[in-house]
């Protein structure tokens, strides 16, 4: 059976801090490894998406890749070889490295 606790403070607080003490070190290594990555990864894109510009290679979300000829507020013309596609600034993934960023 259990011992009466010495001075009869109980010990609760303490054991229940240990209890929980591993799952906040998992949330704070779960933190650090996934969620704040993910966060900077959002705010470069964004940063990205804003400093868009006439005449940038791109690469669209879904593998395209072309040349911006308009850029509005929503959209973007992209010329890819001969056709004209018009995406939403968000389908936009990324610039493409190695080509001149303007004619």
């Amino acid at each position: 059976m259990g011992t009466p606790q010495a001075g009869g403070a109980p010990a609760g607080g303490a054991d229940m801090l240990m209890q929980f003490l591993p799952l906040i070190v998992m949330f704070v290594i779960f933190w650090f490894l996934l969620i704040r990555p993910q966060q900077k990864r959002a705010k470069a894109h964004k940063l990205m998406l804003s400093e868009l510009k006439r005449g940038d290679h791109v690469l669209t979300s879904s593998g395209l890749i072309g040349r911006i000829l308009e850029i509005d507020d929503e959209q973007v013309l992209l010329e890819c070889g001969e056709a004209k596609l018009r995406v939403t600034r968000g389908a936009i993934g990324g610039l493409v490295p190695g080509k001149g960023d303007s004619k």
